[in-house]
């Protein structure tokens, strides 16, 4: 085995120890569910407006 493979399995399995408690500065769980409730409310909109469109109502 060569010695960089071996440094790269290392730091590998270290980033795998660390990763629960690492924060990359995403969204926090709190404003991911605000995040969520977002982005389903804008596809029920464009889809409410595809329907009507489609219908001939608009």
């Amino acid at each position: 085995m060569r010695r960089d493979e071996d440094t790269t399995m290392g730091h590998t399995m270290a980033a795998r120890i660390a990763a629960p408690w690492v924060r990359t500065g995403g969204p926090s769980d709190e404003d991911r569910e605000k995040l969520v409730e977002q982005a389903l409310g804008w596809t029920l909109t464009v889809l409410v407006a595809v329907i009507v469109t489609g219908l001939g109502l608009l």
